[in-house]
């Protein structure tokens, strides 16, 4: 008789009480939430009085009034605060929101493991202001890719993460990292993520996909931080490009371009990209090729916070070939976001958290509003708009039964002053209240 034989002659002779199933395993407790305002599906108009009965981390049902909550459910009185759905930041950088100088000194100064602590505080700070969802583009040393994985067992709280591992760049872009070191540190700086000609950068892209990321980001243009004086404008070859994107998409990830000029935006969009990080510089051919393609805008306004800040606390933070560059972006940010929204570009929430600080994500509101953008506009962008793009509008972006039970509270109304966001009094994410009550 074979082993195989042997073992199918055990199974069938295994006891029937072995064989008959385990109980079922008891209902999860209802969390009953009431809501004095709600916004459960954004770009439609809020509700009055609601409840939100969520189960197993999961919604169960949205209804309006203030319903009974069933013997033994937890009850969460909002009764006097408006409720919408956890907010999405497209465009974070966790590791760190240290700048200039000081951001290439901690780059040298700093153990992966200390990096590594910092983003999971830097993770929690963005929770705690009300994003439970994040797009991670682009970190070093696989530091996001664990605490991404982390956030989903459990074992750390923070926000869901959508990670990029590695930003691709050319030799001398904006993601090569000895840029502002002296030639003979060069051979020390580990990096694998730059590519110049057709085939490295097919290389490139499926090496972070074997690293095992969730999208990929490049870069076609120069970067404000790039300690380099060779401008914002493209910095890659068309067919490089296309070479990225096209690998990117073979693995079904979405591609996020870090783009600044026309020249470089308009590149990436010709190829095939899914998603402009910054857009700082649009013209009417930018137009014709977002609403053409259907790709996302992530405008990222919150940048100049950052730089205004750093030079508010240190006149000379910033090397001479990237001040330049920052006083440049202090005068033009927002005018793409001016022309964009208008014309039906489609908008998602970013902020480039890392440039701007962690935990100050919604201060992009108040920016998005002022460069056009109508407050619900704003919120459907940080919401829905960002869900889609990042590919998980199934789980999150809408309070609707069987999503995730993802829901923060204000004590205002949004959709009238969008800066109430700032101040998120209550998180709940996948069902676990992690801030208030």
């Amino acid at each position: 008789m074979t082993k195989f034989a042997i073992i199918a002659a055990l199974l069938c002779t295994t006891p029937l009480a072995a064989q008959t199933s385990a109980p079922a395993a008891p209902a999860a407790p209802l969390t009953v939430i009431h809501a004095g305002r709600l916004l459960d599906q954004p770009g439609k108009p809020a509700r009055g009085p609601s409840t939100v009965t969520v189960q197993g981390g999961r919604i169960v049902s949205v209804v309006d009034g203030f319903t009974p909550a069933p013997a033994g459910a937890t009850v969460i009185n909002l009764e006097s605060s408006f409720v919408l759905p956890g907010l999405i930041d497209s465009h974070v950088h966790l590791e760190s929101d240290a700048g200039g100088t000081a951001g290439l000194v901690e780059g040298v100064t700093d153990s992966v493991a200390t990096r590594a602590f910092r983003a999971e505080v830097n993770g929690r700070k963005t929770l705690m202001a009300g994003f439970t969802t994040v797009r991670n583009l682009g970190g070093a040393d696989g530091i996001t890719m664990a605490l991404r994985d982390a956030v989903a067992a459990g074992w750390v709280v923070g926000p869901r993460i959508i990670d990029a591992g590695n930003s691709i760049s050319t030799t001398s872009g904006h993601m090569d990292a000895t840029l502002g070191m002296a030639e003979q540190f060069w051979p020390v700086i580990q990096q694998d993520n730059l590519c110049d000609g057709v085939d490295a950068c097919r290389k490139a892209v499926r090496l972070q996909i074997r690293r095992g990321v969730d999208v990929i980001k490049i870069a076609t243009t120069g970067g404000v931080n790039s300690v380099i004086g060779a401008g914002v404008g493209k910095q890659i070859y068309a067919d490089e490009v296309k070479a990225l994107v096209d690998t990117a998409h073979l693995y079904n990830k979405k591609i996020a371009v870090h783009a600044h000029g026309a020249d470089g935006i308009n590149m990436a969009l010709a190829a095939g990209a899914d998603s402009i990080e910054h857009g700082t510089m649009t013209d009417a051919e930018t137009v014709r090729l977002f609403k053409a393609s259907g790709a996302w805008y992530v405008p990222t306004p919150s940048t100049v916070n950052g730089y205004i800040e750093r030079l508010k606390a240190d006149p000379n933070a910033y090397s001479p070939a990237v001040y330049e560059k920052v006083q440049w972006r202090l005068r033009v940010t927002g005018k793409s976001l001016e022309i964009a929204y208008p014309a039906g570009v489609n908008i998602a929430f970013g902020t480039d958290a890392g440039v701007s600080k962690h935990g100050r994500n919604a201060d992009e509101f108040e920016l998005m509003v002022k460069h056009g953008m109508p407050a619900g506009a704003a919120i459907v962008a940080a919401t829905t708009g960002a869900a889609t793009l990042l590919g998980v509008s199934k789980d999150v972006g809408s309070l609707e039964p069987g999503k995730a039970a993802d829901i923060i509270a204000v004590s205002g109304d949004p959709l009238a002053d969008v800066t109430v966001l700032k101040s998120v009094g209550f998180v709940m994410k996948g069902g676990k209240v992690v801030k208030g009550q």
